[in-house]
């Protein structure tokens, strides 16, 4: 961690230029943590990824009424 702490922009460095793909930093000689590059980190999820993935009917929503009277029956309210 102190050597982390030290060569920080080192470190970052390498990783950018592609010296290095990934550094695992330790605390007590156990790894604690991994510097990589931003493109190697799993892309979150968001809302919307699937927009166009699917055919939605105009009348979606038709049943909207129908279908919250059924839910709050089956939930005694």
């Amino acid at each position: 961690m102190l050597e982390a702490k030290s060569n920080l922009s080192r470190l970052v460095e390498a990783i950018e230029q592609g010296k290095e793909r990934k550094i695992a930093i330790a605390r007590n000689g156990r790894p604690a943590a991994r510097l990589v590059p931003i493109a190697e980190q799993p892309p979150e999820r968001r809302i919307g990824v699937a927009k166009g993935a699917c055919d939605v009917p105009d009348n979606i929503d038709a049943r909207n009424e129908e279908v919250a009277r059924l839910f709050l029956q089956c939930h005694g309210s």
